[in-house]
């Protein structure tokens, strides 16, 4: 069946390329397909290196205007783009291996019984955090026509299709591909935060709205067939929350008025959408027979269900206008507005119950069933709103107060001393802040954020994470603030540890808070601790951060079994293998066991929202993978590591962030060729995100994000932080003898063969001659060395992997990936040697500025990141 598909998927991007080109034709002329085509055939010889060919490429780019070069990036990223949605569309067919069969294939092989699968039910609690910083380079109008396209794919490709409806959708398709090709790709101003707050609510009106009642559906049926367990019709295995409007970390764009608006618009589009179905199901619910509850509450009418919905809709809309007249700053009623679920619920379950009673429970369980489930998943404020800040601010605030209420600067005292003040304030009954103190304005921002918490209730948001927090009083002092500005009921407080060192000592620093009395007492016996993956990565590489993350989250789970507290671990994981990605499944299994028992916590970030969510089908496969995965992991957890491995890795480990660190931190030579060798200063005028690219606009390349820096290495191909010193530390313990251990490790420990596996995939994504490339063209002669070195580390580590792999190429054991790479391989070829080209005349400009020339070095970085499907 895959073969099949695979063939499906060349031929749908070979005919999509072919309808581009006719557009191309049409606008342009015969002269410029027939070049964008030697182009392309040229990409792919040189891909499979004929030289001769990459110099005819090489030499036609040099000779062309910037214009010129501007019309060929742009067919070249256009390409990519369809080769993306045809790939998109293939993935969400129904003849892809099923999650759950597999699920159940290991569970009957393992003879795992009903009582124990509903014990790992009752844990499976899946939070997907749409974060605020998205990698996403493709504008959301093309994202629109995108989404049809890939409609019309799967309309096409159906077996029962007659010539007349497929002529239709094909002239359909060739309008769709025009209006892509005829509109601008690159956004000519960053996004807001506001922006991407309502980039993330069309993700769940347009896919997840539909798909999260199919998938409980589904999931129902299937429980139900194997187990007899069906899903309690009040649970819902999947929720939502958002960083987007929330996460002010380093982004002075996000104020308590933004976090504010975005809370109102969530509101605004969860009633819209509820409204949408209340509206159907009153126009369904038609019958007469209803059971005594409901004909308690709307009296003798001839239409029961329709008399009891026709107020909740009513409320719904005046929640909307109210909204609308808000966000004007005009006064408000909101007296009629629907504030909780249960507002929402309490009519649709008397309703669910009557036509139980009645003999009509496959109406019961149609659409009203439904919407019951997306009110239990989506709530009335669409996603639960996480806030995020820098454990600096929180400081700088007690700074602040202390030396104006003359009591010395709380910056520089002790730990103890922080602690004492803190928790002496936490018990207090008098306010703190004196009515006539006037702090900065970035402390007033921090104090008005709190306040925005307070004034909007707990249904609105998730919970409060501390970045870069190192220390008891950075949970402790964001308690204070909470507890000052008045928010009522216990706010999750979740440090996150990112740094190595912060991740070592996490479990000491939890550890510390669990001894406070009236810590034990605000938590409630439920501890949220969010793990770091890019920042972790970016500081220690790859290897060094994986075990930490795995050393940290093992620590904190028998802390947490200790004190009987019940722990969430919040997973910050990126689309990349740089910045912690994993497909679901590998990352799940390869945690440590027990650290899933208080739920799966995870961000969804960037490219991979849409890659997973969407569209319908797609979001129902990856909903249930990672239902399967997190059942399995719960019911077959990974064995723990035996101690020789422990001691392999340890050593590894320390190894690798050593090899890592003695190129990135301690080579003098690092820093000058990382800035002329990839695009990173060029990336900085590409409007991604709302984000600025650096913490701190001042500094220098410690203080830059995550996201560029992984972004910049993947432009060249040299993905470098996914990979250095990893290898290089494995090849030492091979050395020392240690053959059998790592065998046992790849063959027996789930976390070390999936860090190797997604190396695979990895060193897949990776070309060292398109390295190269850049590095005769833009780098110093006295530079290159330092390139050579590099690319010779990348070759020996991907031949030491396909050793210890037992396979003869990367991606041997995924042919589909492969194809998938190889589909790419000619559209991506030119985009790298345009991009040079770029990069040499927008460079020998000097200060000066292009704006054509400008844009075409944008479409292709973002062309090569459609490409490689991934940016950061």
């Amino acid at each position: 069946m895959s073969q099949v598909l695979d063939s499906q998927l060349t031929g749908t991007v070979r005919n999509l390329g072919a309808v581009l080109g006719d557009t191309i034709r049409d606008q342009l002329g015969e002269q410029w397909l027939e070049r964008i085509e030697a182009v392309r055939k040229d990409g792919r010889k040189a891909h499979q290196g004929d030289d001769n060919s990459a110099k005819r490429v090489k030499k036609l780019f040099s000779e062309l205007k910037n214009d010129e070069l501007l019309t060929i990036g742009r067919a070249f990223s256009q390409f990519l783009n369809l080769a993306n949605i045809a790939e998109q569309e293939s993935n969400s067919s129904n003849d892809q291996d099923d999650p759950i069969d597999t699920l159940f294939s290991h569970l009957d092989a393992a003879d795992i019984q009903a009582d124990t699968f509903e014990k790992a039910l009752d844990h499976l609690n899946i939070e997907l955090i749409l974060t605020a910083h998205p990698t996403e380079v493709t504008r959301r109008t093309l994202i629109h026509k995108h989404s049809e396209l890939a409609k019309c794919l799967s309309k096409v490709h159906a077996s029962d299709i007659n010539e007349s409806a497929r002529d239709k959708i094909e002239t359909r398709i060739a309008e769709l591909i025009s209006q892509a090709w005829h509109t601008e790709e690159i956004r000519t101003i960053r996004p807001t935060p506001v922006d991407e707050a309502r980039w993330g609510f069309s993700v769940i009106e347009n896919s997840l709205w539909e798909a999260v009642p199919e998938f409980i559906r589904e999931l129902d049926k299937r429980f139900v067939d194997k187990f007899d367990l069906p899903i309690p019709l009040d649970v819902s295995p999947v929720k939502f929350g958002s960083w987007m409007g929330g996460d002010r970390d380093g982004n002075p764009f996000v104020t308590s008025k933004v976090t504010e608006q975005v809370l109102l618009l969530a509101r605004k589009r969860a009633a819209k959408l509820f409204a949408k179905d209340i509206d159907i199901l009153q126009t369904e619910l038609s019958m007469s027979d209803c059971d005594e509850n409901l004909r308690e509450q709307v009296g003798d009418v001839l239409e029961p269900y329709r008399a009891i919905l026709r107020p909740l809709l009513e409320k719904l809309v005046k929640t909307q206008e109210g909204i609308v007249e808000k966000l004007k700053d005009e006064p408000v009623d909101m007296s009629d507005w629907i504030d909780n679920k249960e507002q929402l619920l309490d009519p649709l379950m008397i309703c669910y119950h009557s036509l139980q009673a009645c003999g009509m429970s496959v109406i019961a369980r149609g659409n009203l069933q439904d919407t019951i489930r997306r009110i239990h998943c989506f709530g009335v404020h669409l996603l639960k709103l996480d806030v995020r800040q820098d454990s600096e601010r929180h400081a700088d605030v007690f700074s602040e107060l202390t030396r104006y209420l003359g009591l010395g600067d709380y910056g520089q005292w002790s730990e103890e001393d922080k602690q004492a003040f803190l928790l002496r304030e936490l018990a207090s009954k008098r306010p703190l802040f004196p009515p006539k103190w006037e702090p900065s304005d970035d402390v007033q921002e921090v104090l008005d954020t709190c306040k925005v918490i307070s004034q909007n209730g707990k249904d609105g948001f998730g919970i409060y994470i501390i970045s870069m927090a190192s220390l008891p009083s950075d949970v402790l002092s964001v308690n204070l603030l909470l507890k000052e500005l008045g928010v009522t009921w216990p706010m999750p407080v979740s440090p996150l540890f990112e740094t190595l060192d912060d991740l070592n000592a996490a479990a000491s620093v939890i550890q510390k808070l669990f001894s406070i009395d009236w810590y034990r007492g605000y938590i409630q016996g439920h501890q949220h601790v969010m793990i770091g993956y890019s920042d972790s990565a970016k500081d220690a590489g790859a290897m060094a951060a994986g075990w930490a993350q795995y050393e940290s989250q093992e620590s904190l789970v028998a802390l947490a079994e200790k004190n009987d507290i019940e722990l969430t671990l919040f997973h910050g994981r990126g689309g990349t293998i740089g910045r912690g990605g994993l497909p679901a499944h590998a990352a799940i299994l390869s945690q440590p066991p027990g650290s899933l028992t208080g739920g799966f916590r995870v961000t969804e970030q960037g490219e991979t929202i849409r890659y997973k969510f969407g569209m319908p089908i797609l979001a129902q496969r990856s909903l249930a993978m990672y239902a399967s995965a997190i059942l399995e992991a719960l019911i077959l957890p990974p064995p723990a590591p035996k101690q020789e491995w422990r001691d392999a890795i340890i050593k590894m480990a320390a190894d690798g962030r050593d090899n890592y660190r003695k190129i990135v931190r301690h080579d003098e030579n690092f820093v000058p060729y990382f800035r002329v060798a990839t695009p990173e200063q060029e990336l900085g005028k590409l409007p991604l995100g709302s984000r600025p690219a650096k913490r701190k606009p001042t500094g220098g390349i410690e203080s830059l994000r995550a996201i560029p820096w992984i972004f910049a290495w993947a432009q060249t191909r040299m993905v470098l932080p996914s990979w250095l010193g990893s290898m290089k530390a494995v090849q030492t313990s091979l050395d020392e003898g240690k053959d059998d251990t790592i065998r046992d490790m790849l063959d027996n420990w789930p976390f070390f063969y999936s860090r190797l596996s997604m190396l695979d995939m990895v060193f897949s994504k990776a070309d060292p001659k398109i390295s190269q490339e850049y590095d005769q063209n833009l780098v110093p002669e006295e530079l290159r060395h330092f390139g050579d070195a590099l690319r010779t580390e990348l070759q020996e580590s991907i031949v030491l992997l396909l050793k210890l792999l037992k396979q003869e190429t990367v991606m041997e054991g995924d042919p589909k990936g492969n194809i998938s790479m190889n589909i790419r391989a000619s559209y991506l070829q030119p985009l790298h040697y345009l991009q040079i080209e770029l990069l040499k005349r927008t460079r020998a400009l000097g200060d000066e500025h292009d704006p054509t020339l400008e844009r075409a070095m944008m479409v292709t970085i973002a062309g090569i990141a459609v490409g490689m499907r991934n940016t950061g």
